[in-house]
């Protein structure tokens, strides 16, 4: 029952990710936000959902390290994503037309993935206001990062439509229809997606859980790996449905803007964790994935900066290196 449960739940994150991307798409083509920020910030941010309810109700549950292995997972999931499309549209070379206000995000999620890997590993006990020093220096960064990125953001072109060099036999039908609708119905069917996402992340942790103690896998690995790559499932399909309408930009923020926006989750469960800095209460194991994604989110910063080059193969190789890494970390965290 708890694997139905858990595959439900699965399903509706996707359905309900389909909704997300298709009515971004909207927002960005409608308003002045662009495609950048929506991505970003709406989508990015949206996408990000099940991992609220998923690492809160873990802890809330005892689990902090579903928690934080689902966060920094996600995380780790997100650029494996990101990178496996980069690898499959190589002919169309997605991270060098993509707008370079991604490189900022991408940039910000370095220094926070960064930021979280020295407090796993000197677990400070410092507590501000029942908040552990270093998850509230991170909120801190991140407020101000999304801040400077959103006043940058406004002095760049927003690059949003695909060249028309863009592979058809890759992407399908080159006639696919962008939807149609007004602003107003964009919105609430935005917001009624994202309320569906909530929902189906809670009872992916509480099945999580359940799944992890009847195995005996671990609450390390499944969160850092089964939790982590389900509640990474609607950024893959946003990803998928953004570039299936051309949008380049909403695809690569969406993925970017979900990886800054899980680091703030971490003052949530910090501040519902009562047994100290929830940074400080978990498994050493985590410093590996948070080790990981550092060095991953580095090469997606390699993808965005490069100038064009002359191989499809030397394009590949970054994106190549974060599938290899994803998939050696995944290793070793099931391997203890």
């Amino acid at each position: 029952m708890v694997y139905l449960v858990f595959g439900l739940a699965a399903i509706v994150t996707i359905l309900a990710a389909i909704e997300l991307s298709n009515n971004a798409d909207v927002l960005g083509g409608k308003t002045s936000l662009g495609g950048l920020l929506v991505g970003t910030v709406l989508l990015g941010g949206a996408t990000s959902l099940p991992e609220v309810t998923t690492s809160i109700s873990s802890v809330l549950i005892e689990n902090p390290d579903i928690a934080i292995g689902n966060m920094l997972g996600s995380n780790m999931f997100n650029l494996f994503i990101i990178a496996c499309f980069d690898v499959y549209y190589r002919k169309n070379r997605l991270l060098q037309q993509a707008n370079k206000g991604h490189l900022y995000t991408a940039g910000l999620g370095l220094i926070l993935t960064t930021m979280t890997l020295i407090a796993l590993v000197r677990k400070l006990d410092y507590v501000v206001l029942g908040v552990g020093i270093d998850s509230l220096l991170i909120a801190i960064v991140y407020g101000t990062g999304m801040y400077v990125i959103s006043r940058i953001s406004e002095g760049l072109p927003d690059n949003q439509l695909m060249t028309h060099e863009f592979d058809e036999k890759v992407i399908g039908n080159s006639k696919v229809k962008k939807p149609t609708t007004t602003i107003r119905k964009a919105i609430i069917t935005f917001l009624l997606a994202a309320v569906a996402i909530m929902i189906a992340g809670t009872l992916l942790s509480i099945s999580g859980d359940i799944i992890a103690e009847k195995t005996g896998l671990g609450s390390t690995f499944i969160g850092s790996f089964l939790m982590a790559a389900t509640t990474s499932l609607p950024e893959a399909v946003a990803v998928f449905v953004a570039l299936r309408l051309r949008n380049i930009n909403i695809a690569i923020g969406s993925i970017l803007g979900s990886n800054i926006f899980n680091m703030l989750i971490l003052m949530g469960t910090d501040i519902v964790y009562r047994q100290g800095p929830i940074l400080s209460n978990v498994a050493h194991s985590h410093e590996i994935t948070a080790m990981t994604v550092t060095v991953l989110s580095v090469l997606v910063m390699i993808s965005l900066m490069r100038k064009r080059v002359t191989t499809t193969f030397s394009y590949m190789m970054p994106s190549l290196l974060i599938m290899l890494g994803y998939l050696i970390t995944s290793y070793l965290i099931f391997k203890g």
